[in-house]
C-alpha cells in the first residue's frame, strides 16, 4: 500500500522543507491589505505586477536601526523586506514572517519625511516658543560636519574674515550613511560637554534625498530640541528642508550663509561704532548749544538782582498781611465755635441729667413702697381668711369635736361602715390627741 498522509503531517512536511531551503530572503514588493490588529503586529501582502505573498511583521522585532528614513508602512508604499519563509499550519498557507523593512525609491523616502514632519509638528517640536535665541557676537562656535569636506572650509574662511578674533570647535562627524545619525548626535554631546561654545552649527553640503536622510533622523531631531545650546541647521542647499532645518533655532540656507549669519563683520561693527561716536559727538554738541542759549537767557532776565529781591520782598509783605488776616478770621470762628459747644454742654450736662435722674428714682422708691405695702396687706388679709377655711375643713377639727378615725391593722384601710369589719379583728383608732389599737368584740347596725 501507499503511505497515506493526514493534512497535517503533509503540512507540516511541507513548513519543515520551506524552512531548510529558505533560511532568510530579501524580497521586494508593493504594500497591500494593511492591517494593525490591537496585538501590535502588522499582516500585510507584498505584491508585484504578477503576483503576491502574504507577510507579516510581528511588535517585537521593531524597526532596522540602520533604516535611510523612519516611517510608517502604508497601502501602495514600495518596501524591501528581510523575512524568513514559513507556513502556517492550520491553512496551509505559506507566508514571509518579516523582521526589517526598508523604503524604496523616492516616494518612500519622501512620505517618511512627511510623516515624521507631521509627527514632531503634533509634539510641538517646530514650536517658535521653544526657539532659543542665537548670540549676537559668540565668544566660540561648534560646528558638526565632515572634517575634509568644502563645507567646514568655507566656515572657516568666512568666519576669519568676518571676524577673525572668533573661535571654532570642530566635532567631526559623517553626513552620510547608516553611522551618519550616532556620529553627529555624539558630536553634539561632545560640543555640549565641552563647555564655553555659544553656538553650534550642524552643516553639510546639497544632496539627494537619499544623501540626506541622516538630517532627517527622529533621534537626531530629538537631540537637537533638548540641545541647551543654540543650534543652527545648514544643511544641503537653500532649496532643500530636513527635519533637523524645522527644529532647529535658526535654518541657514547653505553652510556659508550660516557663517554669515553667526557672526557680524568686524568691519561692518567698527563702522557702525564710529558713526554712534560721531552721532554721540554731534548730539552732545547741540546739547551745549542749548545749554548755552539757556544760560545767556538766564543773564538776561538776572540783569538787575535788587529789583528782584524787591518783588519778593513785596511779595512777602503781602502774604504775611493775608496769613494774619486768615489767622484772626479764624480765631473768631473758634470762639464762635468754643460758645456754641459750652451751650450745648449746659444743655447736656452730666449733674442736670443725675439731678433728673435721683428724682425719678426718689418717686419710683416711694411708689414701689405704697404698691408693696397695699399688696402685703391684700395678702395677709386672704392667707386669714384661707387659715380660717382652712382650719374649718381641717380632720383635726372634726376629732376635737369627739369623732375618731378607724383603720385596720395592719393595712390602713379606713373603716366608714362596720360591715367591713370581722370579729377578733384589730383596728387603729386615732383620736384629737394620740390613738389607740382595739379588737372587735361583736358588730352591730351593719
Amino acid at each position: 500500500m501507499k503511505e497515506i498522509l493526514t493534512v497535517s503531517q503533509l503540512n507540516d512536511t511541507i513548513k519543515n522543507l520551506l524552512e531548510e531551503a529558505f533560511s532568510f530572503v530579501w524580497v521586494e514588493g508593493e504594500v497591500s491589505n494593511l492591517r494593525k490588529p490591537q496585538s501590535g503586529h502588522t499582516y500585510f501582502t507584498l505584491k508585484d505586477d504578477k503576483s503576491q505573498i502574504r507577510a507579516v511583521y510581528f511588535k517585537q522585532f521593531g524597526w532596522s536601526k540602520n533604516r535611510p528614513a523612519e516611517f510608517e508602512l502604508e497601502e501602495g508604499l514600495s518596501v524591501l523586506c528581510r523575512a524568513r519563509l514559513s507556513v502556517y499550519h492550520p491553512r496551509g498557507e505559506y507566508q514571509l514572517i518579516v523582521e526589517t523593512v526598508e523604503p524604496r525609491g523616492i516616494g518612500a523616502l519622501q512620505r517618511a519625511f512627511e510623516q515624521l514632519k507631521a509627527k514632531l509638528a503634533l509634539e510641538g517640536l517646530f514650536d517658535e516658543r521653544y526657539k532659543k535665541n542665537i548670540p549676537f557676537l559668540p565668544r566660540k562656535i561648534g560646528v558638526v560636519t565632515s572634517p575634509t569636506g568644502v563645507v567646514i572650509k568655507d566656515i572657516l574662511h568666512i568666519t576669519r574674515r568676518r571676524f577673525p578674533s572668533v573661535d571654532i570647535l570642530i566635532a567631526p562627524s559623517r553626513v552620510q550613511g547608516t553611522e551618519a545619525v550616532a556620529e553627529i548626535i555624539q558630536g553634539l554631546r561632545n560640543l555640549q560637554a565641552a563647555g564655553g561654545v555659544d553656538v553650534i552649527i550642524i552643516a553639510r553640503g546639497g544632496g539627494s534625498l537619499e544623501d540626506m536622510a541622516p538630517f532627517n533622523s527622529e533621534d537626531l531631531a530629538r537631540e537637537i530640541f533638548q540641545s541647551p545650546i543654540p543650534v543652527i541647521s545648514a544643511v544641503g542647499h537653500e532649496t532643500d528642508y530636513t527635519i533637523c532645518d524645522f527644529v532647529a533655532d535658526l535654518r541657514a540656507p547653505t553652510p556659508s550663509a550660516a557663517a554669515e549669519l553667526v557672526v557680524p563683520a568686524r568691519t561692518e561693527l567698527l563702522t557702525k561704532i564710529l558713526h554712534l561716536q560721531q552721532r554721540a559727538r554731534a548730539g552732545y554738541g547741540r546739547y551745549l548749544a542749548d545749554r548755552q542759549k539757556h544760560l545767556a537767557s538766564l543773564q538776561k532776565r538776572l540783569q538787575d538782582p535788587r529789583r528782584l529781591l524787591v518783588d519778593w520782598q513785596i511779595h512777602l509783605d503781602d502774604l504775611r498781611e493775608r496769613m494774619q488776616r486768615a489767622m484772626l478770621h479764624q480765631r473768631d470762628n473758634l470762639n464762635n465755635s468754643l460758645r456754641k459747644t459750652e451751650m450745648a454742654l449746659l444743655h447736656q450736662s452730666p449733674a442736670r441729667y443725675v439731678r433728673e435722674k435721683r428724682l425719678l428714682l426718689n418717686n419710683l422708691q416711694k411708689d414701689t413702697l405704697s404698691y408693696w405695702r397695699i399688696y402685703m396687706v391684700a395678702r395677709l388679709e386672704r392667707l386669714r381668711n384661707n387659715s380660717v377655711l382652712l382650719d374649718t375643713l381641717s380632720p383635726l377639727s372634726v376629732l376635737s369635736r369627739g369623732y375618731s378615725i378607724t383603720r385596720k391593722h395592719p393595712g390602713g384601710e379606713l373603716i366608714r361602715q362596720a360591715g367591713l369589719l370581722k370579729a377578733n379583728e384589730e383596728v387603729n383608732i386615732q383620736l384629737a390627741k394620740g390613738g389607740f389599737y382595739a379588737r372587735v368584740e361583736k358588730i352591730y347596725g351593719e
